[in-house]
């Protein structure tokens, strides 16, 4: 029991981490109807910048966070007006490619600024703790805490904000929230930012479990896309039960099938799920 509880502990980390990164996509879709394939990169790019805060400036876990966040949603507000927005009314194909583009261009960048080796990032809060038995990190324990905090925090800004009622109005219906007189041009900024200080923090909050490498945003891309099909396209609960259940596939059948099987086991639960329900676990925009 000791032993389910512990895996149990690092698929809740895992899942939180999977959870921010998702919503982040989510929502860009659901504004946008885009996937934005560079959303892996400014998940990698958030790392490295606070790798640079932490171990560049000697600031402190917490500011390296924030100023990561920040810089990583100035330049998602950034990509949106200067590449997504100019192709709003191009064929859906278009963006996809330049967001592919985005991903490679930063992936280039970061390996010709810190080179393509590993980084590793230094537990903010290191040892361990028994919790009822059970052996768990620091680390893990914050990354559960905080991302249930952030989650909160976005579920109060859409549903309890007029800004999130913004969003949340042009997700179902982009044209209809115009026609109303909501600034669709800020509000895609807007969700743009969003995203990516949510990949930033959620890089930043794995990477001291983790080591951070250039090639870190295509491995989360790829499990992000099936963590958003999983839960249904645009849909926000869906995000968060998808990345739950694909973290508790792989960590469950990681530990007790093979290690090395376990990104094969997460993608062959998506295939099943998606056999019986092809229209994914939730309804778009629920």
């Amino acid at each position: 029991m000791s032993t389910f509880l512990q895996q149990l502990f690092n698929a809740l980390a895992l899942g939180g981490v999977y959870a921010l990164v998702a919503l982040g996509l989510t929502l860009v879709y659901g504004v946008m109807r885009v996937p934005n394939f560079a959303h892996g990169g400014l998940y990698m790019l958030g790392a490295y910048l606070s790798y640079a805060v932490l171990t560049g400036l000697g600031w402190g876990y917490v500011p390296a966070l924030l100023i990561s966040a920040v810089g990583v949603a100035l330049l998602a507000a950034f990509m949106e007006r200067v590449i997504f927005y100019p192709m709003r009314n191009a064929p859906h194909v278009h963006p996809m490619i330049a967001a592919i583009g985005v991903l490679f261009f930063l992936e280039a960048a970061v390996q010709l600024v810190w080179g393509p080796d590993f980084k590793q990032i230094t537990e903010p809060v290191p040892g361990i703790v028994n919790v009822g038995g059970v052996i768990v990190t620091w680390q893990r324990l914050l990354v559960i805490a905080a991302s249930v905090v952030v989650m909160l925090g976005l579920n109060y800004f859409l549903k309890r904000t007029l800004t999130g009622a913004t969003i949340e109005a042009m997700s179902q219906n982009r044209e209809g929230a115009r026609l109303v007189g909501v600034n669709t041009n800020r509000v895609g900024m807007m969700t743009f930012a969003i995203s990516g200080a949510l990949a930033a923090a959620a890089a930043t909050l794995i990477a001291p479990i983790i080591s951070v490498s250039p090639s870190m945003g295509e491995v989360m891309n790829l499990k992000v896309f099936a963590i958003i099909i999983l839960g249904g396209m645009g849909s926000v609960p869906g995000a968060i039960v998808g990345a739950f259940l694909l973290a508790l596939a792989e960590v469950f059948g990681g530990y007790y099938i093979s290690l090395d099987f376990s990104d094969v086991i997460g993608f062959a639960m998506l295939v099943i799920v998606l056999a019986l329900k092809p229209q994914g676990l939730f309804k778009r925009g629920t």
